[in-house]
């Protein structure tokens, strides 16, 4: 093992090489990276609607 892609200074843990060596990695994971019209209150609802609506589906499909 010649620990090619990973950067010995960034040490996250398991995982490390997935983005030590990415370049820019912080250019991905800023927030203003992407911005979106519905504010996040509105896409905390709609996952908590998309999950009942799941949560129902499956109960249902299960009874039959």
């Amino acid at each position: 093992m010649n620990h090619m892609g990973l950067d010995d200074s960034l040490d996250f843990g398991a995982g490390a090489y997935y983005y030590a060596d990415i370049p820019d990695f912080d250019r991905y994971v800023n927030g203003d990276a992407y911005s979106s019209p519905v504010p996040f209150w509105g896409l905390a609802v709609l996952f908590l609607i998309w999950g009942a609506v799941a949560y129902w589906l499956w109960l249902w499909t299960d009874r039959r």
